[in-house]
């Protein structure tokens, strides 16, 4: 092959970004070749859709394959190209030679009559360029995990970010119901309702602060994460010499990048105890609310908690990574006046699903809830995580999940129907004030596990 074809041979293993021979290449879909490392350092941290870097058309495409054979060529291209070895720190000062091999035993140069020597006999040597290479293909392969930890990091603070509007609606709310139900009480309460607002908004502020905290470093996590990615990517270029020179190094920052992931914020309010509360609710008492009968069924909640389905055997129920065996329990009478007040243990069970809903059962027990009255209180475990949550609509409860008896409160002429944490004597929730018309039954449901 004479010069010209060569050079232009060569110019098509060149990434138009870095202008440097490919690392790790991809080809993306409207057929250009770009380093894996520029494309996403480029790409807007790698959210799609992708804006290709030469013809601006759109990639929808978020993630590519390695252009294997691309890869090869640049390799051999790199191998082939002349090696900055000629300084007289790459002359061996035993034999005088330039030192051309690698020795992958001890992790150095050497040269040809050093690698026949004793010391390094029964070492495994190989050309500078093939070692230089195997230390590329490990720095991509740092290089891709670390922009994991990037994406993943991303996700957090997006979630954390959510969490942190979510949790100031919901202090806005509870401040709300907070109001509404000590305006219920008798006026000497009125010096504990204040104390309670201000208690929740000192925590709500310390919350709020640990989840902009918690933002903020992920944020520096983020930058630390592309600056050293940019660090990896800058080593992929280095000369060989200097790159296995400092191999060890950014390894070991690599490492340290790694040790320093920030974990998310898990925000939880405290559920303080009103005054006298369990007093008032004991005085609408209703024994045995629940039935001894317990009915098998399958349950299976929605992430957002939005649906709730139920069957009475495992073939007619969904099947899931949330389905869980559980019993059902229903209540003795269905009421249609008046306030009710009861009592459920919980303790045994880190799912379960207790509240009211509309009194409809068919005949051959297969449980039917109307998704128009049903007034729920929902806590789920999900790999060592419990979230407490009601539906209609669907809302996190950023506050401690009850470990022993809730209480039930059903003042169906107001519309109204509340839980609390009976071993605290606080207030869990209280759904917004609405029109009951129709019987509505106590429902406890709770799972195996």
């Amino acid at each position: 092959m004479d010069s010209d074809a060569l050079r232009v041979f060569q110019n098509e293993l060149i990434c138009c970004i870095c202008m440097n021979y490919f690392i790790d290449p991809v080809t993306i879909d409207c057929g250009h070749s770009f380093c894996r490392p520029c494309l996403c350092l480029c790409s807007e941290e790698g959210r799609a859709p992708m804006h290709c870097p030469m013809c601006r058309k759109i990639s929808e495409k978020p993630n590519f394959n390695t252009n294997v054979a691309l890869k090869k060529l640049a390799s051999l291209a790199r191998q082939t190209r002349p090696q900055n070895i000629n300084n007289s720190d790459n002359i061996c000062v035993l034999h005088e030679e330039t030192k051309e091999l690698f020795c992958e035993a001890d992790k150095r140069l050497i040269c040809g009559p050093c690698s026949e020597s004793p010391e390094h006999a029964a070492h495994s040597h190989i050309p500078i360029g093939w070692a230089a290479e195997e230390c590329r293909e490990k720095l991509i392969n740092e290089m891709d995990y670390l922009w994991k930890i990037n994406q993943e990091t991303r996700n957090n603070l997006n979630q954390e970010t959510r969490t942190f509007h979510s949790l100031k609606d919901y202090v806005s709310l509870r401040k709300r119901i907070i109001t509404i139900h000590y305006q219920k009480m008798h006026i000497f309460l009125h010096e504990e309702e204040q104390l309670h607002l201000q208690a929740l908004e000192r925590e709500a502020k310390e919350l709020f602060q640990q989840l902009q905290d918690s933002q903020v470093r992920m944020t520096q996590h983020l930058e630390a994460m592309k600056d050293m990615y940019r660090e990896l990517w800058e080593a992929c270029h280095m000369p060989d010499v200097e790159l296995l020179q400092d191999v060890r190094n950014v390894s070991a920052r690599t490492d340290l990048a790694q040790m320093q992931k920030p974990q998310p914020v898990n925000p939880e309010l405290t559920s303080w105890r009103i005054t006298g509360v369990l007093d008032m609710l004991n005085n609408f008492r209703v024994d045995n609310a629940l039935s001894t009968e317990m009915i098998p069924c399958y349950i299976s909640l929605s992430e957002d908690v939005r649906y709730v389905t139920f069957g009475d055997d495992h073939l007619s129920a969904p099947t899931g990574p949330q389905g869980i065996d559980s019993f059902a329990v229903w209540g003795e009478q269905a009421f249609t006046s008046h306030r009710h007040y009861w009592e459920v243990d919980v303790t045994l069970s880190s799912n379960w699903i207790l509240g009211v809903c509309r009194d409809s059962r068919t005949a051959d027990a297969t449980i039917v809830i109307d998704s128009d009255e049903r007034f729920f209180l929902i806590s789920s475990k999900t790999s060592n995580h419990y979230s407490l949550s009601t539906n209609s609509p669907p809302l996190i409860q950023y506050v401690q999940r009850p470990l022993g008896r809730v209480g039930v409160f059903l003042d169906y002429d107001n519309g109204s129907v509340s839980f609390f944490d009976v071993s605290k004597g606080s207030l869990i929730y209280v759904f917004p004030p609405s029109s009951f018309s129709s019987p509505l039954r106590p429902f406890f449901c709770f799972g195996c596990t």
